[in-house]
């Protein structure tokens, strides 16, 4: 139940009789026609633009098609009334029973309160994480699997088909540094010392495989030349790194529907293919780039390459995709890969890359864009830093990686739930400070422990109504007398749940699961608000004794919110606590 969709419908349909009228002239677009909340709350419940964006299409004064619009409006039996203010606004309010209504629904929908069918079920692909199979996943995979993991969730509840990926980049020279470092674990395990050179892994977390390659191999690759080596232990120790994450990844409630292997994309083809498709399209040639930006002449040598040109489609300059020895870019690959998940169907993409890969934005959304002739939008959420602390100093790195703070390290510190739900209290693009002492605060400061304590105080309302022998399940409280509830805080905390099914629709259509983290924030301030009212006023409490009729019917709004509480953590992957100790 989408009530502001509803009242959209509401304006809609009048817009339409007013046409029929001859009030308005015949042939008027209403797909920028909006019904939201209005600015200030003191206004009403809800506003539309109805006027103000159909008042130059119908040749016409905003504030005459709004007052026509108002007095229609005004009949329906759920609006009160209907102001026009300035030169066009509309303020629309509501009657409780509306809100009161609102409740029911949550209750009588349970789970399915808020979903959408938004997505009109659209294949999404949300490829995330993607790091290096090199070593385990460090404190930035963290907060991009935490955001690829909501997006998709968001999106499923949204009514996309939704995909989850993971592209393993098992293609690159760094895979061959991962095995010169195994192999100096190797010799380790072997008695010897290691030599763990400058520009190698030096984490612990390769001991393992040292030992690993030792139980298969014995000694019999100590002192022979990499030749003879490298390809063996690159795939051992790769696949042993693979399997880390994707712990890592279990440990933080992630799952992945496919892996994809960069390597599987050399020698079969399928880059020249996708280039071959861009080379037909007129958008691949030999030339010589411009010299890069800050370069001067001199440090700039000229030559020729096998460039796309991606300017065709938003990019500000053109791309290698082979370099002038003949090898491919790492550019090459990536658009194999995306033309891959064109070729399998999906409607949109979705890349979540880390802050350093902007670069990488504008010549991947021109491939993507030329290999699927426009129909396939590519959006790329770049995740921004965590900056680490401990009562406010900054956290010591991980010896067992060497260089870098482990998913399991803050895993282990400040648990799941916590995790996922502290790094989705800012946006993406925003660097998010993660202390680990606050984020288990027991206090209003700490968004998660705030959320978790509403959900845990209506469970406890729950509990004592059934010991005080009110029927709880909601089919129960759904039939109660909610008219019942008439008090104006028991009328925001209603239309506070009203707002849920359109932040659902607006947060998957923008991709940004952030703002469920906030809603649910704002959500439990209203529930704790209505809570502390009722230790000054009795009749506010949600149990009251000797009147059982108007127990259930509080009750019921505790509960709703609760259905609504439960829906968000779901889709920040975050599990409901019913209990606080």
């Amino acid at each position: 139940m989408n009530l502001f969709a509803e009242i959209r419908t509401l304006v809609t349909d009048s817009l339409t009789a007013l046409v029929a009228e001859g009030v308005l002239p015949s042939g008027l677009d209403f797909a920028q026609v909006a019904v939201e909340p209005p600015r200030d709350p003191a206004h009403g419940d809800m506003a539309t633009n109805a006027a103000m964006v159909l008042a130059k299409p119908a040749g016409m004064q905003p504030r005459a098609i709004a007052e026509a619009l108002a007095a229609k409006l005004a009949a329906d039996p759920r609006v009160t009334a209907a102001e026009v203010a300035g030169p066009g606004f509309l303020n629309l309010r509501l009657a409780a029973s509306v809100w009161q209504g609102l409740v029911k629904a949550a209750l009588t929908q349970g789970t399915q309160f808020g979903k959408s069918n938004a997505g009109a079920g659209r294949k999404v692909n949300v490829e995330f994480v993607s790091a290096n199979p090199t070593g385990p996943m460090h404190v930035g995979h963290v907060r991009g699997a935490v955001v690829g993991d909501a997006l998709a969730r968001l999106l499923a509840f949204a009514g996309w088909d939704v995909t989850r990926e993971y592209y393993i980049n098992d293609g690159g020279a760094q895979v061959d540094v991962l095995a010169r470092s195994a192999y100096e674990r190797y010799r380790e395990a072997n008695g010897l010392e290691p030599e763990i050179r400058e520009g190698l892994y030096p984490g612990d977390y390769l001991i393992p495989v040292g030992e690993a390659l030792k139980a298969r191999f014995g000694d019999s690759l100590l002192d022979k030349g990499e030749e003879v080596w490298l390809a063996d232990i690159r795939e051992i120790a790769s696949e042993m790194m693979m399997e880390e994450i994707r712990g890592d990844l279990a440990a933080l409630g992630v799952r992945m529907d496919v892996y994809s292997s960069e390597k599987a994309l050399y020698g079969t083809g399928q880059i020249e293919a996708a280039i071959d498709a861009l080379r037909g399209m007129g958008l691949i040639y030999e030339g010589v780039l411009e010299p890069p930006k800050g370069k001067t002449l001199e440090d700039w040598e000229p030559r020729v390459q096998t460039l796309f040109r991606s300017t065709a489609h938003g990019d500000d300059v053109d791309r290698p995709v082979m370099k002038s020895d003949g090898s491919w870019t790492y550019f090459a690959p990536d658009i194999a890969y995306h033309y891959n998940k064109v070729q399998r169907g999906f409607d949109e993409l979705i890349d979540i890359f880390g802050a350093d890969h902007g670069g990488y934005v504008k010549r991947m959304k021109a491939a993507v864009s030329a290999l699927s002739g426009g129909r396939v939008p590519l959006d790329i959420k770049l995740v921004q830093l965590v900056k680490l602390f401990k009562n406010g100093e900054p956290f010591k790195m991980s010896k067992r990686a060497g260089t870098f703070v482990t998913l399991r390290d803050v895993v282990e510190q400040a648990g799941a739930d916590v995790t996922r739900f502290m790094m989705l209290t800012r946006k993406n693009d925003v660097t998010l400070d993660f202390d680990f002492a606050k984020v288990l605060e027991q206090s209003k400061d700490n968004p998660v422990f705030y959320v978790q304590y509403a959900n845990a105080r209506i469970n406890s309302v729950l509990r004592k109504a059934r010991e005080a022998g009110i029927a709880c399940g909601d089919a129960d409280l759904a039939n109660a007398d909610l008219a019942i509830l008439n008090h104006p805080a028991e009328i925001e905390m209603a239309k506070k749940l009203a707002e849920w099914p359109r932040l659902v629709e607006i947060a998957a259509k923008g991709n940004e699961p952030h703002r469920v983290a906030f809603y649910l924030y704002e959500l439990a301030s209203e529930f704790h608000s209505l809570w502390n009212k009722g230790n000054d006023d009795t009749s506010l409490r949600f149990i009251q004794d000797g009147n059982a009729a108007t127990s259930a019917a509080k009750i019921a709004l505790a509960r709703a919110t609760g259905v609504v509480i439960s829906a968000g953590l779901g889709i920040l992957g975050v599990t409901p606590v019913e209990e606080m100790r």
